[in-house]
């Protein structure tokens, strides 16, 4: 709650008795809850917005043929993805108009557990963006993997009060959600976590009834606008999502109507860093949604007040007296990168020059790489003459993968990379210190000719996967990021042509948004050259083949996951 004195000033301000702190003089400005543009002053007293109207103000900023609207949400994203830290990530948002997020830090809880989510609120704190999360609710996703942690609902209570914890996260165990297993509602029992997140991918009827009767009230993973328009009638927020490997803004726009549009958000999920830096965040989203005829106004709404609303925060998402003074200024209503960024009431970027500096992080990473040595037994894999094998196929432009039935190629009585059918070898170590096993698989789709890409970004565990085209160079590259705590690694003829640190759990670095930027450009160049097709994005495609709670067919540490069935397969036919 405001303070009294705070509050009479902003009376008298809204009243027009005393000068405001700031005025946009003369803009468009957006109204989220009509869809309206109105002409006029918005009136800034202190870190709220005052009024709407004609004012006059200590500072007065000229907006007279700009656009006014609130400071964008981003409703579902894993700060991890990016590969910077937070303080680094938010330079990045705030130049692009966003003020406040909505994160699942389920990546790093995979590995480091509750200390994890702490070390996420820390780095949060004091920050000209605000950072609320939901707590992990499948840490481990599955039992069919080996994470760094197991989070119960007891050991996730000590969190649920903290002020800028909202609910849960995204639950991806829909199959025990929806069949009542005793550890999913333990959690959604937890005192304080009245909101949680949804993850069901492609579930339908009866079962998608039962999902969010167990209290989930979004969803994230719609892929078709048939499928969003059955989570809408059913009551959940369509979080519509445009990732880096999971491209389905245009594809879910088409469900969006005007009768039901304020039940959509907007979310980028896993949005990587060389992305965030040349197309932007959920400015993009509006921009690419503009460009293809939908409405600009709907648009903004679900950018903004229904994301605040959807997350029970009526203190912002529009401009109007007694709210939160985020706002944005923009040129026109075809390029939405901001010329203008207001946070609490501070002027924080000024044409698109950030005004916010910090060090990219304020404590340093302890080392999480607890591999087992490697060596070359564990990727073996012996041939069964005459028997197909279930091989991984890469869906483009998506996170779903496909299950192909191959023969694969053979030498010496062992499986081996077939560069010819692009059939390659790819293994999942673990390197929590839990058990050093080692799942190998095939996979299809990713183009090498020679050597290997490695990351520990592999969602959700973050064990280390390697895909190759022959077992040194997959080795060469775990050892690599071995010896640098864990990132991304490119190598060809036992040689490491690229490497990104990620000392912080494996999963972000402890520099500047330039020198990640940088070491991205080397990684993807090198795996051009080894191969790669230019609509593969190789390492966020990486990432997600480790996951075993997205369709069809995956490779964890303990090996090949079917996910319609729920279940380890065995790799042959």
């Amino acid at each position: 709650m405001m303070k009294k004195t705070d509050l009479a000033a902003v009376l008298a301000v809204a009243r027009g008795e005393a000068p405001a702190d700031i005025v946009l003089k003369g803009g468009f400005v957006f109204n989220s809850f009509t869809g309206e543009w109105e002409t006029g002053d918005v009136a800034i007293a202190g870190t709220t917005i005052a009024g709407i109207g004609i004012y006059s103000g200590q500072k007065e900023i000229d907006v007279i043929g700009k656009y006014v609207t609130p400071g964008l949400m981003d409703a579902h994203l894993h700060i991890e993805s990016t590969m910077v830290a937070p303080r680094e990530l938010a330079k990045i948002l705030l130049l692009n108009g966003v003020t406040t997020i909505f994160a699942d830090p389920h990546e790093i809880a995979n590995v480091l557990g509750c200390a994890g989510i702490e070390l996420m609120l820390a780095e949060t704190e004091d920050m000209p963006l605000d950072v609320f999360f939901m707590l992990p609710s499948c840490v481990p996703a599955t039992d069919m993997e080996t994470g760094g942690a197991v989070l119960t609902a007891a050991k996730l209570e000590p969190l649920v009060n903290h002020e800028r914890v909202l609910g849960l996260g995204e639950m991806m165990n829909y199959p025990g959600t929806i069949c009542g297993a005793d550890a999913v509602l333990d959690k959604l029992a937890l005192t304080g976590c009245a909101l949680c997140d949804g993850h069901a991918p492609g579930v339908s009827g009866k079962a998608l009834n039962a999902y969010l009767a167990a209290g989930i009230t979004s969803d994230h993973e719609a892929t078709t606008a048939d499928e969003a328009l059955e989570k809408l009638r059913r009551g959940a927020y369509l979080m519509l999502r445009e990732a880096s490997g999971a491209h389905n803004l245009l594809d879910l726009l088409p469900a969006v109507t005007p009768l039901n549009c304020r039940r959509c958000c907007l979310a980028t999920d896993d949005r990587h860093l060389d992305e965030l830096v040349s197309e932007g965040s959920i400015n993009y989203l509006i921009e690419i949604g503009a460009a293809h005829g939908y409405a600009v106004e709907q648009l903004l709404q679900m950018a903004t007040l229904n994301t605040a609303e959807r997350f029970r925060l009526y203190d912002r998402g529009a401009l109007a007296p007694g709210y939160k003074a985020d706002i944005c200024v923009f040129d026109n209503l075809v390029n939405f990168q901001p010329q203008l960024v207001i946070k609490n009431g501070a002027v924080i970027v000024n044409k698109q020059k950030l005004l916010w500096q910090s060090t990219p992080l304020l404590s340093a990473p302890a080392n999480t790489m607890r591999l087992e040595n490697v060596h070359k037994q564990q990727l073996q894999i012996p041939a069964r003459p005459g028997k197909k094998a279930r091989v991984i196929r890469i869906v483009p432009e998506q996170i779903l993968t496909e299950a192909d039935y191959m023969l694969p190629e053979v030498q010496a009585g062992f499986v081996v990379s077939d560069t010819r059918r692009d059939i390659l070898k790819l293994a999942v170590w673990e390197r929590h210190g839990g058990n050093g096993n080692t799942g190998v698989g095939l996979v299809h789709g990713f183009g090498l000719k020679r050597g290997a890409l490695a990351s520990t970004v592999a969602h959700d565990s973050h064990n280390l996967i390697v895909v190759g085209a022959d077992d040194r160079d997959m080795l060469a590259a775990a050892v690599a990021l071995q010896e640098v705590g864990g990132g991304l690694a490119v190598v060809a003829d036992g040689e490491v042509k690229a490497l990104l640190p990620l000392p912080l759990a494996g999963l972000m670095s402890d520099q500047n948004t330039e020198f990640v930027q940088h070491k991205l450009q080397q990684l993807h160049f090198w795996a051009a050259e080894l191969g790669v097709p230019e609509n593969v994005n190789a390492f966020n495609c990486l990432s997600f083949l480790a996951l075993p709670v997205i369709p069809r067919l995956r490779l964890s540490d303990k090996g090949l996951v079917d996910v319609d069935q729920f279940a380890l397969v065995d790799l042959w036919e």
